[in-house]
């Protein structure tokens, strides 16, 4: 294809069996340049004439999905076109008509505007696809489809856009290999619809409010591979990474008739929540290569690289994922990545941005009050958990967070008493993998501070509600930090075996759950190799919705045991630098205590007495029976006071 529009007669008309497609473009004399791929294009919403709902959301989904698999097209994102909109007074949602979207499409950079209509005359449907030049108004090209029934109407559109991306300049040969019609990913119109309404719901709203948008879309069509991988995507984020796989399987077999973007947009999210990280960055950087205007190969690198603890970089994806596309989730990503970095400054700023763009959701509240623990301000911890109050999914994830902040301060009663609460939520929410969750990870607590009885007792619940994977591996990680030996080793063995795959859970869990093991049994020398294995990756989150920056401790506690204390303080402090990390949790303040006894091992009675000073201080009102608190009484007395 030339640099300009081919010229065509007036009406040319492609045969194409129940339907035609009406072709009409501006003559060569009059035509302006072709788009070129820097070029944006501003999607309109579809004009729906007809009065069938069934074509509110789905027809401008369709042609979504239809130009997504374009690598020429640049769609103008939602972001631009929210920040154009608000530029011109108007709400950042609101929809866009092609009689009113030109100023729109100027204020935005792009320079084209794409819409359709839809209409019936006498019993037939008509698609109308109009390109227009966003400074003149000039028709750049227009297509009709005309079909006698509705079942026909999707066919119709992705012959229609695929006649009107050729026109528009994309290379014949780019149209040809990129076009996959949208019938062949899902053929109900009322099924793309509820897809379409769980999008915008989960974009505006975050993930949990999109679901029942999402299983509807599955109940029309359970074939619809794009609504399987994008709720698997949500089950992890909401930190079921069982229901994920359910999921996440379901989508990777369907995956044969989608388009060359979703292909790898549903083996991406298979390797994601199987654990293959090793497969899934290749995927993502391929996708950035086909499709560099993508925020989602962004985002889910940025998750690839925050489970492998390379923590700048993920923060770098995160960051161009946002300017993409903003979210609820590109949002949360974002500040949560600079409170792991702690650039607490930097995540207050991102908040305020997400807030006054009129985003909002449980992840960001979650994220603002870790944000708010580090910076010690209780009020605005409280605000996040009464915010969350009665709302489901929101609620039992601040309540379990709470319960962290209780223990980390010593109050181990009320921190049993949230978390009993945030399982309960849980469980009335119908999220019983998320229960367990937050079940296990107060065993895992009581564990710490080596209560085994009612860690043994939470463990058993724990699983009692759910076998998932993260349950079960910190179940074992529990059952290990508590000489559980031969129940701990069973259950490491039973997820080596189940998750073979799983190139974190080799690299990071089990040589973390073996090094305790092996604590437990005596043998610091078998426990520091085992977390050989880890050691590079000790600063991410593995996969998993907890890290605690885990084999650091761990390996500070086996460097106790074989008496260095130097090493072990050297760990121990990797906690204390990088506080982002471990946030609440209750290793953030007994870590205080085992670099009391590092340095005194190594002979450094001054910063010995400052980290004895400093957990008795974060340990001041903590309930009086705990046993640490005791021994870390007595140990301080015997050192540096006068008897």
């Amino acid at each position: 294809m030339t640099n300009r529009f081919r010229t065509v007669s007036a009406a040319a008309i492609l045969g194409l069996g129940a339907f035609g497609v009406y072709l009409c473009f501006r003559s060569a004399s009059a035509a302006p340049a072709l788009l070129t791929e820097n070029d944006g294009v501003v999607l309109a919403d579809f004009d729906n004439k007809t009065g069938e709902s069934v074509f509110d959301y789905s027809l401008k989904e369709a042609l979504v999905l239809e130009l997504g698999q374009s690598p020429f097209l640049n769609v103008t994102s939602d972001r631009k076109i929210s920040e154009a909109l608000r530029g011109i007074g108007r709400p950042a949602h609101e929809r866009i008509t092609m009689n009113s979207g030109r100023s729109l499409c100027l204020r935005a950079g792009s320079k084209a505007m794409l819409g359709g209509t839809i209409s019936r005359v006498n019993g037939e449907y008509l698609i109308d696809l109009t390109a227009v030049a966003c400074d003149s108004g000039h028709t750049l090209a227009q297509a009709r489809g005309e079909v006698a029934g509705k079942e026909g109407v999707l066919k119709a559109l992705s012959q229609a856009s695929s006649h009107l991306r050729s026109s528009l300049g994309e290379p014949l040969a780019s149209v040809r290999k990129f076009n996959v019609p949208v019938a062949a990913i899902t053929t109900s119109l009322e099924a793309l619809n509820s897809y379409s309404e769980g999008t915008a719901v989960r974009r505006e709203q975050s993930d949990g409010p999109s679901i029942p948008f999402l299983k509807r879309a599955i109940e029309l069509d359970p074939n619809f591979p794009l609504a399987y991988a994008t709720l698997a995507a949500i089950y992890r984020n909401l930190r079921e990474p069982s229901r994920a796989l359910e999921y996440a399987t379901k989508a990777y077999q369907l995956r044969t008739p989608v388009s060359e973007r979703e292909k790898l947009h549903l083996a991406s999210t298979y390797f994601l929540v199987t654990g293959e990280v090793d497969k899934e960055i290749p995927i993502y950087e391929q996708w950035v290569t086909n499709y560099p205007r993508d925020f989602l190969p962004h985002n889910n690198l940025g998750n690839d690289y925050a489970a492998l603890g390379q923590l700048d970089k993920s923060l770098v994806e995160y960051q161009k994922a946002l300017r993409l596309m903003p979210s609820v989730v590109a949002y949360t990503n974002v500040v949560g990545m600079d409170i792991t970095l702690h650039r607490l400054d930097d995540a207050e700023t991102v908040f305020k941005e997400a807030f006054a763009s009129n985003f909002d959701g449980g992840y960001l509240h979650q994220n603002l009050y870790w944000l708010a623990f580090l910076r010690g301000d209780a009020a605005l911890m409280r605000k996040q958990v009464a915010w969350a109050s009665g709302k489901p999914g929101d609620e039992d994830a601040l309540l379990s967070i709470q319960s962290d902040t209780e223990a980390f301060s010593g109050h181990l009663t009320q921190a049993r008493a949230d978390t009993e609460r945030a399982v309960k939520s849980a469980v009335r929410a119908d999220a019983k993998e998320t229960a367990a969750l937050w079940q296990v990870n107060g065993a895992l607590r009581e564990a710490e501070l080596g209560n085994a009885g009612p860690a043994g007792q939470g463990i058993v619940a724990a699983l009692a509600l759910s076998s998932g994977r993260d349950v079960k591996v910190m179940s074992a990680l529990a059952m290990a930090r508590t000489s559980d030996t031969a129940r701990a080793e069973a259950l490491l063995v039973e997820l080596k075996n189940t998750y073979a795959t799983d190139t974190l859970l080799k690299r990071y869990w089990l040589p973390t759950i073996r090094a305790s093991i092996e604590l437990s049994t005596g043998d610091s020398s078998k426990a520091l190799q085992s977390l050989k294995a880890a050691e590079h990756y000790e600063m991410g989150n593995a996969g998993t919705f907890i890290s605690y920056l885990y084999p650091a401790y761990v390996r500070g506690e086996a460097y106790l045991l074989a008496h260095s204390g130097k090493a072990a303080a050297t760990e121990f402090q990797k906690l204390l630098d990088h506080s982002g990390i471990v946030s609440n949790f209750v290793t953030g303040a007994l870590v205080h205590l085992q670099l009391a006894r590092a340095y005194t091992m190594s002979g450094d009675a001054g910063k010995a007495k400052t980290e004895y000073e400093n957990f008795l201080s974060i340990w001041e009102n903590a309930d009086s029976d705990m046993v640490l608190l005791t021994q870390a009484k007595a140990e301080y007395a015997k050192l540096f006071r006068k008897t």
